[in-house]
Order: C-alpha cells, then sequence, then structure tokens
C-alpha cells in the first residue's frame, strides 16, 4: 500500500542548475494582478537542525502593479491537423463554448492535448489520458458526506470544561478557520481560473469532481462548527484576523487572481509557463503542502481518542486531497512531457523558491496553531516535517531534494490513508463505501 507521501511521479522531467532573478514574490515575466494585502513573513528556517521559535518579522511583501498581457489575438497558437471549431466562444480564452460547426471531422485521440487544444472539448471520449478518467472514478468510489460522522463524542467532550486544555482547543478552533476558507480558495480556483484553460475533457471531468469534494469539505468544517456550537463568526474569519492564516491565504490567492483574470490567454511561453506555475502553486504548495501541519495536528487527536468525529471528518479530507495532489502531479508532468520548452532552468529556480516560501509560511502557521508543545506534538517537529514534505513533492514533478537529509517525524501518518484501520483505531462505527476498500493509492 503506499501512502500520499510515496507517491511517484509518472513521468520524467528535465531540469538543472538555475539563476534567480528578483524575489520569489516577484511575479515575472507574465501579467499579475495586485495583491491587495501585505503578507507577515515566517522567520528562515535553518539548513539543519531545531528550528527557532522566533517572533515573525514586521515586514511585508506585496504584488507589483499588474503588467501588460499580449492581447488575445497574438496568445492563440492553432494546431494544424486538429479539427477546428467555428467562432471564438464568448471571450478570450473561453473553450468549450465555441459554435458548433455541422458535419465537422470526428475526434482524433492524439489531437488531444492538456493546454491550447482545439479539439472539441464537449467530446469526452475518446480517452487520451486513461490517468485522469481513473482519478475521476476513484473519486467518486470514495464518495462521503460530513453527516454520517457523528460528533456527539467530540460534542460531550467539548462541552466539558475539563475535557481540552486552552491549547487543544486553540488547535482545533484555528484549523477550522484555516481549512474553511483554504476549501473555499481552492474551489475557487478550480472553477474560475484553472478549468477554463484546460483543454482535455477528461481532466474537466477530474476537475468537476474535485471542486465537488471542496464543497463537501468545507460543509464538512461547517458542520463541525456547528455540532460544537462555536462562534462561526470568528472561525470563518480567521483569514482576516491570525497573521499566518491570512499570509497563507494571500500566498495562493496571487494564483487566482493571475488565471482568472480575462486577458489572460494561454498560447504563448510566457503565458503557459505561468499557468504551469501557478498549478504548482495550488497543487504541490496549497494541497501539497499548507494543509500537512493541519492534518498532523487534527489526526492526532484521534489517535489518542481526543474529537474522534472532527479527527475522522479531517481524515477523509486528507484521503481526497491526497488524490488532488496525485491528480496535480500528473498534470503538471504531462504538461511538461507536451511543452518541455516551458520547463527551463530559470523556471527550475522560481518553482523552488515558491516552495520554500511556503515551507516558511507553514512553518509560521505551526507556531501560531502550536506554540507550546501539545498531543505529542512541538513546532521543531514540524520544522523536520515540512522540509520532508517539501523534498517530496519537489521530487514528483521532478526537481531535486532541496532540503538534505530532513526525516519524517510522524510516520503514523502513512498509515492514516487505510481507513479500515483507523476505524478500528478512533473506535467509531464503521461507514463502508461500495468500492473505497479497493483503491490504490498510486
Amino acid at each position: 500500500m503506499l501512502s500520499f507521501d510515496d507517491y511517484a511521479a509518472g513521468a520524467a522531467t528535465e531540469g538543472g542548475a538555475a539563476k534567480k532573478e528578483g524575489s520569489v514574490l516577484d511575479f515575472t515575466p507574465a501579467a499579475q494582478p495586485s495583491v491587495p494585502h501585505s503578507i507577515s513573513m515566517a522567520p528562515s528556517l535553518p539548513a539543519s537542525g531545531p528550528a527557532p521559535q522566533a517572533p515573525v518579522s514586521n515586514s511585508s511583501v506585496s504584488a507589483p502593479a499588474t503588467q501588460s498581457v499580449p492581447p488575445p489575438s497574438a496568445q492563440r497558437v492553432p494546431t494544424s491537423g486538429q479539427p477546428q471549431l467555428a467562432g471564438n466562444g464568448s471571450g478570450p480564452g473561453v473553450t468549450g463554448v465555441e459554435k458548433i460547426a455541422f458535419n465537422s471531422g470526428r475526434i482524433n485521440v492524439d489531437d488531444k492535448r492538456i493546454i491550447n487544444c482545439r479539439a472539441d472539448l464537449n467530446q469526452l471520449v475518446p480517452f487520451k489520458y486513461e490517468w485522469a478518467w481513473q482519478k475521476y472514478l476513484d473519486g467518486c468510489a470514495n464518495h462521503w458526506m460530513p453527516q454520517e460522522i457523528s460528533m456527539s463524542r467530540d460534542i460531550a467532550l467539548w462541552k466539558d470544561p475539563n475535557g481540552l486544555t486552552d491549547d487543544e482547543r486553540m488547535i482545533i478552533k484555528r484549523n477550522l478557520g484555516f481549512f474553511s476558507t483554504a476549501d473555499s480558495l481552492v474551489a475557487n480556483n478550480l472553477v474560475l481560473a484553472i478549468y477554463r484553460h484546460i483543454t482535455n475533457p477528461e481532466c474537466r471531468q477530474y476537475l468537476l469532481r474535485q471542486a465537488f469534494e471542496e464543497a463537501v469539505h468545507t460543509h464538512a468544517y461547517q458542520y463541525v462548527v456547528e455540532s460544537l456550537g462555536l462562534n462561526e463568526g470568528e472561525i470563518f474569519n480567521m483569514y482576516r484576523e491570525v497573521p499566518s492564516i491570512h499570509a497563507k491565504d494571500v500566498f495562493e490567492l496571487q494564483f487566482t487572481q493571475e488565471l482568472s483574470n480575462p486577458d489572460f490567454v494561454t498560447g504563448t511561453e510566457a503565458t503557459d509557463r505561468r499557468f504551469l506555475r501557478n498549478l504548482i502553486g495550488y497543487y504541490i504548495i496549497m494541497e501539497g503542502l499548507f494543509f500537512y501541519v493541519g492534518f498532523v495536528q487534527m489526526l492526532s487527536f484521534g489517535r489518542q481518542n481526543k474529537m474522534t468525529g472532527a479527527s475522522e471528518q479531517f481524515q477523509y479530507i486528507m484521503r481526497d486531497e491526497s488524490m488532488h495532489l496525485n491528480f496535480g502531479v500528473d498534470l503538471i508532468n504531462q504538461i511538461k512531457i507536451e511543452n518541455p520548452h516551458l520547463w527551463t532552468a530559470e523556471f527550475e529556480k522560481e518553482i523552488i523558491e515558491l516552495v520554500d516560501q511556503g515551507v516558511q509560511l507553514e512553518y509560521q502557521y505551526a507556531m501560531d496553531t502550536m506554540p507550546r508543545g501539545v498531543l505529542g506534538l512541538n513546532v521543531e517537529m514540524f520544522s523536520e516535517y515540512l522540509r520532508f514534505i517539501a523534498n517530496r513533492r519537489l521530487r514528483q514533478i521532478g526537481i531535486p531534494e532541496q532540503y538534505p537529509g530532513a526525516k519524517n517525524p510522524f510516520p503514523w501518518m502513512s498509515e492514516m490513508i487505510d481507513l479500515k484501520k483507523e476505524k478500528n483505531f478512533f473506535e467509531t462505527r464503521v461507514i463502508d463505501y461500495q468500492t473505497g476498500g479497493a483503491l490504490a493509492w498510486d
């Protein structure tokens, strides 16, 4: 059985030494909408050893002003030999809503591509990317709903004044505060940004399933908040009030703002590279890195037979997010195969810097949620874990590890994908899915 951290990328990629140009938040060379917030940055992590619990600096980093984007006419690159659709849709960059040309040729599977394809998106078959369709089927087999999980024990424990410590209560509330907004950001990015630039119907089919799962996740957080009688305003507004949550959300919002810009259209080397960069921003950094401090913390409650309902919700969410990550890795690597000119040494360096920025921001989040050791966890352990996770994420998209010697201090996380073991561990009621137990996480 492979865990979410044992996933191996399915495509070989190129890379090499690079020269840095500008800081990690210098959004060049393509257009980037300005981000109307400042980010409180976390202290740099040491090269090795325990991470210092230093205060956050007061420096702020803001995105530069919007740059010009080549007009849509200059960005369209028709693919020779592919069926052409009449009309230009409803605007620049819109694919799948073109006028229907009567008596046009049938789709050839070789005409399909992830981006910049003019083959008819309304024709799901023939499949070219079987892995995308299989992930859609696996997601359907893994279907669950929040109300299926009992919260009765959680409610009793939460209402008991001696049931949880103040530190434990803060961990739960801050994780609900971050995740409730984070999954909304991911859903918005899928629907408003990524979807319209993907020109393959089987990949779009999975994106629709993923968007639904993000809605289920947001529902789950609301269900936990309502069950425990928490202050909804406090929880759902934390991204505006807690600096580390605000910083992570602003970091991710830059990607959605760029891709959702009506003037942003793929089809040139510059814009295609920006699109690839933004896929990495969400799949590798948001879903592959920013969620993992919270996953460890919330699943740690279940390991101690506390807050078992909330922990179970997060386990199902982590199972979904593992598949989202794996789909994103396959998507990124397929684009690299079809567009090898996009993956330059300079671009690889930019991605390494983005991932490192993500490590810093997630470490600050660990400090904010857990200023003192609790549940057998401490921030030094997360310092090591984030480097370990970052190494795996980089390796999955063909980039060498950047944190030599990083170890996994939470080996038990690999077992959390196995729902049957987790059910026995939490001692909660069994929820059997028709085919969920047969899923292979590779």
